[in-house]
């Protein structure tokens, strides 16, 4: 993997082709062996920015500046 940080869309993209590679079974062993892990890296990547985003996402700030989940607000607003 390149030095610098991939974006979200490059790195789902690898993933998406490993996987398939992978899933043709075509592959030698010792090439998906390699595939395998860098297909783990990648999800994990993938995982943490998800999990970031979601966090980002959750915390709002209201109205006294306080801050408040996402599923609280909503909940408040159907009342």
């Amino acid at each position: 993997m390149a030095e610098e940080k991939q974006s979200f869309e490059t790195q789902l993209a690898a993933l998406t082709e490993i996987v398939n590679e992978l899933e043709q079974g075509n592959v030698p062993l010792e090439t998906a062996l390699t595939k395998f892990q860098e297909g783990i890296k990648l999800s994990r990547s993938l995982e943490k920015t998800l999990t970031e985003a979601e966090d980002t996402l959750t915390k709002v700030v209201n109205e006294q500046g306080q801050e408040s989940l996402l599923d609280e607000q909503a909940a408040s607003t159907e009342e």
